[in-house]
């Protein structure tokens, strides 16, 4: 048993496609809203390991943007550096391309995906956050320092949120394991 087969490649485009497009409004969540998923949609979408799917969630990521500022959202978040969404985005697809080779979902693979999610949250944080400081235009007049010690509140929300999701859908999997009928199936197999 693959984690490929584990995660039910067919049918997990759907499942992420849904997520992204419940929770890519609300960046840190609220009492009436979940957080955005889109960095752990990104991350699980690498063990469909298509590129076009890929492609395809950046552009829906972009879609769903337009239709929140074009609702009422803010647009502060879209500058020049938005385009550093990709590179962004990419570290997460990759850390789950990497984490579909386990072959079993063992305690062990567990620990490592999730540390290797953990450090890819954190790149992923690295590069839009520093991004936007180099490109937005929004601030020339503050030191690095002064930058990170601001944006610093934001990196527990930002990893925190994307890794519960990773956690929840790393448990999901597991739950679907234990499974009668899943169990017959893997015997078979």
């Amino acid at each position: 048993m693959t984690t490929k087969t584990i995660f039910n490649i067919d049918y997990l485009p759907i499942a992420l496609i849904a997520l992204m497009a419940l929770t890519r409004f609300h960046h840190f969540g609220d009492v009436l809203h979940l957080p955005d998923a889109s960095l752990a949609t990104f991350f699980f979408a690498g063990f469909y390991r298509k590129k076009m799917l890929f492609v395809f969630l950046l552009l829906l990521a972009g879609l769903i943007d337009y239709v929140a500022i074009q609702g009422g959202t803010s647009d502060w978040c879209v500058s020049p550096a938005y385009v550093f969404l990709i590179p962004t985005y990419a570290v997460m697809w990759l850390a789950g391309r990497y984490c579909a080779t386990f072959k079993t979902l063992a305690t062990l693979e567990l620990a490592k995906s999730f540390a290797l999610a953990a450090l890819a949250t954190t790149a992923a944080f690295t590069i839009s956050n520093g991004s936007f400081y180099l490109f937005s235009g929004r601030y020339s007049d503050l030191s690095w320092t002064h930058y990170l010690e601001s944006v610093a509140q934001y990196y527990l929300p930002y990893t925190g949120s994307a890794l519960i999701y990773v956690l929840v859908g790393y448990a999901l999997f597991k739950l679907y394991k234990l499974l009668p009928a899943q169990q017959s199936q893997d015997t078979i197999h």
